[in-house]
């Protein structure tokens, strides 16, 4: 298989389950992994509700796929998704499959691509059932994606990193921005978890080792759920529970993230003379 940026990746979507606003915002998701090679979009595209995909499917060059509803109520096309999923598994010509849908209907064909060893990315919405996102390699929230979600200020951080999280989840509801999800008690645990599976004898673990274990422990796990760009400031946000240091190279400048479990304060009793 082929490496980082050189990954091609079919990238297969469910109209259906996705609106044609959100398409640029995928795509340049999917080439964060990869080259999108083939791009195909299926549904009855007689139908109404469809007709605003015209003009993203010229500027994005995406192929459209005519599959008619023979049964009213029955979503046709995603057996057409999966029937050509399988074509393209079988021609060899990806590394990859985006499968862009809510859907659990796609669940045995992300576990069905996976046993051949193509890497699959799931991308939908928060309501996607579990077994679904489960199946896939990488699952991405649509809503993680949107740009009032993601705006970043001129520090180059979001703005939940640079605010108070209170008053700006009050804000972001007042506005209709979809506010981002506390960090909680289940989050850390798996964090520290993984810190400590990958952690050296002097409890330090370097950052891209945490984040390719949290990938494989978590398909959807993804810093921007909680308002960071990156894991770096997430973790620094938890100060109470680790430690993050930072080191770079003299020769190559290149910075190196390192994170070790903070050991919990022993608090004794003074002794008291009379």
């Amino acid at each position: 298989m082929a490496q980082g940026m050189d990954l091609k990746i079919a990238v297969l979507i469910d109209a259906d389950n996705v609106s044609n606003t959100k398409i640029a915002s995928i795509l340049d998701e999917v080439k964060r992994y990869g080259i999108p090679s083939i791009k195909r979009i299926y549904a009855d595209w007689t139908k109404s509700h469809v007709t605003g995909w015209k003009e993203p499917l010229l500027t994005h060059a995406i192929t459209p796929i005519q599959q008619y509803s023979y049964t009213s109520g029955k979503n046709s096309s995603d057996s057409a998704l999966i029937i050509d999923a399988m074509d393209i598994l079988h021609s060899q010509q990806v590394d990859g499959f985006t499968i862009v849908s809510s859907d659990s209907d796609f669940t045995r064909l992300a576990i069905r691509l996976r046993e051949s060893g193509k890497m699959v990315i799931g991308v939908g919405e928060k309501k996607t059932p579990k077994p679904f996102i489960a199946a896939c390699d990488k699952f991405i929230y649509i809503e993680i994606l949107d740009k009032d979600a993601t705006t970043t200020t001129p520090n180059g951080k979001t703005p939940t990193e640079t605010a108070t999280s209170a008053v700006k989840v009050v804000k972001q509801t007042a506005q209709g921005v979809q506010p981002h999800d506390p960090i909680g008690t289940e989050t850390i645990d798996l964090l520290k978890a993984s810190v400590n599976d990958v952690a050296d004898e002097g409890g330090w673990a370097p950052l891209a080792a945490i984040g390719g274990l949290l990938n494989k422990r978590k398909p959807d796990f993804d810093p921007r759920i909680y308002g960071f760009s990156k894991l770096t400031p997430l973790f620094k946000s938890l100060s109470d529970h680790f430690e993050v240091e930072e080191k770079s190279t003299e020769k190559t400048k290149i910075k190196h993230v390192y994170i070790k479990i903070k050991e919990p304060q022993k608090t004794g009793r003074r002794k008291v003379t009379r």
